[in-house]
């Protein structure tokens, strides 16, 4: 206990590690409106106070083995509310002077207390009294006498207490993160677990590995599928999006066929629309995070949750709880719900009640947290460099908040943390930093110890570069399972993986403990959708559901919540409104980042946008490349021919306005992601900025001003949908206003984007 900058957590993690137990950080534990309040240098009441330190109390009675926390604890009655669910706690004071404490918070940043509070929180102390067991020790001291005089104050407190001395690292319990499946997110009674042991104990060797694996259909044939389950015994499937009603009827085969119930997961983080060809867009995350009305995240989660079952899917690959940091990173820059931990934690909140208003369990992903380094684990492995009590105070935050409101499962992404490796291992060399699918401290010491994760771990797309860079495929497919992880997500080649996880299992890289508490937590989040109770003919719903996916009524929804978060992130030369009455002719262009891996036409959305114009009065005159005009037949040209075309004195003349129409996707193809133009010095580039009024609309990524910074009206429409087309040609025009929000990020760290 103590004041803000006294060492709490430098010196309770050394009485922790010296002890043989956790630590935990009490700060963690606030919930997001007393870090808010904090952030802001607005003091606590004690009524924002009660709740977190019957949140404290509770975790210190809970704590199996001893536990240190960190907590200011300052005066007498917030220790004897702490003491009220935690009678034997014993608080260790770290006592300074007010220049000592003064000192190191100004030599403190990223903490969301700042130092003006010092003088609040040394008026709130209340000093240690007689009858209270604890001990006070001075912080001026090097931190080695500091940490010597804590634990031998500890032992005399404990032994006057009880009568007998405390114990050391080696008198107490180890860590133990067997799985429990009564508690959360299983909550099982008695027939479920029964259910999960019985079935465990039937399994042959190679059904329990074959359970460690989430198969990746690429096939929907029946004989396919009779291969997959008969040979590997997956536990799990993730199929290739096709038509709902193929999707359907393929997953009702897949479950009439397996021994045990199959996790059948999907990836609806934009609603319907990414688990079947014909399902609803409803948001991107990050469009969810755009406007100030939170149940725009939930409403995204319903429709993900009613589509999705309504197929037979059972798991969702969703919420994503990154937070988008660095605006060079595109992986997760319309995937995150947006830039801070209070953002993240709110919308995905909403989101997962939406979609568990459905039989669905969710992944929030991607564990330790993207978004701090520009590049893309699917190509490379990334890393999250924060130290751990920045990461605590914002990744840890989003995680602990959502792990305390019920969160059934994690995905782990290929992502190192530095920072947090040797945290827990000290001295770890460079070259040992591994990603967090292969690192035990942050899967048994962090997650599983610190953030008191009970549910299941899952890795990400094993092909990812992020995880196969590590180490050879057959040391890293069984050192997953060894780590931590319960399942491992995709095979590369299914016949040597399974063999690799099966020979791993042999050798005792995973031992029996470790493979039967994964196929515990497997089993257990299976009966804990109730798939054990149905028959196999019900795990499916019937055709007849399908009517739901992609419904009028799910549109509807995608068509209010496209009206409310199409963004204006500047208009600061007052180019808008832009009507057919005052500008006819329109010079529309289109920009795309090119054909990416689903083959899609990338430039499909502009005869959407043409037609809608179009529809609204507008004359369209649409811009096309050298290479378009090739492949139409056209010859004699070349990029600098189109460049002397396009970029005549007569343009003005030509056209009263000029629109941008930008849909750059992708990832998982390039570490980052950034307009590529068609040619050099193309003639779509927005040299026209000085001849006609010029708009600027993305239709996905929201960095796109640090390649466009001449254009001076700039909209965010977030989707290429003809409901967030339609909706921004309403507003160019001014005939709705703009309702969304926007962050930082979008100027980039550059002065010239605001202009």
């Amino acid at each position: 206990m103590g004041v803000s900058g006294c060492g709490k957590t430098t010196i309770g993690d050394l009485v922790a590690r010296e002890l043989g137990v956790q630590f935990l950080d009490g700060d963690s534990l606030h919930p997001v409106e007393n870090v808010a309040k904090m952030a802001a240098g607005t003091p606590l009441t004690d009524e924002d106070r009660w709740p977190w330190l019957a949140t404290v109390g509770n975790e210190l009675a809970a704590a199996k083995g001893g536990l240190v926390l960190a907590c200011s604890a300052l005066r007498r009655g917030y220790r004897d509310a702490i003491r009220a669910t935690a009678p034997d706690t014993v608080f260790l004071h770290l006592h300074g002077s007010k220049e000592v404490l003064g000192s190191r918070l100004e030599g403190r940043s990223g903490h969301f207390m700042p130092a003006a509070l010092l003088e609040s929180q040394l008026a709130t102390l209340e000093a240690l009294e007689a009858d209270e067991a604890g001990i006070v020790v001075d912080i001026a001291a090097p931190v080695d006498q500091v940490l010597a005089e804590a634990l031998a104050g500890i032992a005399a407190a404990v032994t006057a207490a009880v009568g007998s001395p405390a114990h050391g690292a080696t008198g107490t319990p180890g860590r133990q993160f067997d799985v429990d499946l009564q508690a959360a997110p299983f909550n099982l009674e008695d027939a479920a677990i029964t259910w999960v042991n019985t079935t465990l104990e039937s399994m042959t060797l190679e059904e329990k590995i074959g359970q460690l694996f989430i198969n990746h259909n690429n096939d929907y044939s029946p004989e396919y599928l009779d291969g997959v389950l008969e040979n590997f015994h997956v536990g799990g499937m993730r199929y290739r999006p096709g038509p709902s009603a193929a999707v359907q009827e393929h997953i009702r085969y897949a479950q009439s066929k397996s021994k045990v119930p199959l996790l059948v997961a999907s990836n609806p983080e934009m609603g319907g629309a990414g688990s079947c060809d014909d399902g609803t867009f409803v948001a991107t995350h990050l469009q969810a995070g755009s406007h100030p009305d939170k149940s725009i995240a939930r409403r995204m989660g319903q429709v993900a949750g009613v589509e999705t079952a309504a197929l037979g899917c059972n798991w969702a690959f969703a919420p994503i709880v990154d937070i988008h940091y660095n605006w060079r990173n595109t992986v997760i820059s319309t995937r995150a719900f947006g830039n801070t931990p209070e953002i993240v934690v709110e919308r995905a909140k909403e989101y997962f009640d939406g979609i568990s208003e459905s039989p669905t369990a969710c992944a929030m992903k991607h564990f330790p947290g993207d978004g701090m380094d520009e590049r893309d684990q699917h190509v490379v492995t990334s890393y999250n460099t924060l130290g751990y009590e920045e990461w605590n105070r914002t990744y840890g935050h989003v995680y602990r908040e959502m792990i305390g409101h019920g969160v059934q499962s994690i995905m782990i992404g290929h992502i190192g943390a530095p920072e947090l490796s040797r945290h827990f291992r000290p001295g770890l060399a460079d070259a040992d930093i591994l990603p967090a699918t292969l690192s035990p401290e942050l899967l048994q010491d962090l997650l599983r110890g610190e953030l008191g994760f009970n549910g299941l771990i899952l890795t990400d797309a094993s092909q990812m570069i992020g995880l196969t860079q590590a180490m050879k495929r057959k040391d890293l497919v069984p050192a997953t399972i060894a780590a931590g992880c319960d399942m491992f997500l995709f095979f590369r080649n299914a016949d040597e993986d399974f063999q690799y996880m099966l020979d791993g299992y042999k050798s005792g890289v995973i031992t029996e403990q470790r493979l039967h508490d994964a196929l515990r937590r497997i089993l257990a989040l299976k009966a804990s959708l109730g798939l054990h109770l149905k028959d196999r003919n019900e795990l499916v719903p019937p055709v007849e559901a399908l009517a739901v996916i992609g419904s009028d009524a799910h549109r509807a929804i995608a068509a209010e919540i496209a009206d409310k978060t199409v963004t204006l992130v500047k208009d600061t030369a007052n180019n808008l409104p832009i009507r057919p009455e005052t500008h006819k002719r329109i010079r529309l262009y289109g920009i795309s980042g090119g054909s990416d891996f689903t083959r899609a036409d990338p430039l499909a959305y502009l005869d959407t946008v043409r037609d809608e114009l179009e529809k609204a009065g507008f004359e369209v005159h649409l811009f096309k490349t050298a290479a378009q005009r090739e492949a139409a037949g056209e010859t004699g040209i070349n990029f600098m021919s189109i460049i002397s075309e396009e970029a005549t004195g007569d343009y003005a003349d030509k056209y009263d306005a000029a629109f941008v129409f930008a849909n750059v996707k992708g990832f998982a193809q390039e570490a980052a992601i950034r307009i590529k133009w068609s040619t050099p010095m193309a003639a779509e580039i927005p040299w026209y900025v000085t001849e006609v009024p010029t708009v600027f609309v993305s239709l996905n990524q929201p960095n796109h001003l640090i390649d466009v910074p001449m254009v001076k009206t700039a909209i965010h429409a977030h989707a290429g949908t003809v409901e967030a087309i339609r909706a921004t040609i309403e507003k160019i025009m001014g005939n709705s206003e703009f309702q969304g929000t926007f962050n930082e990020n979008v100027y980039c760290d550059s002065f010239d984007t605001r202009l």
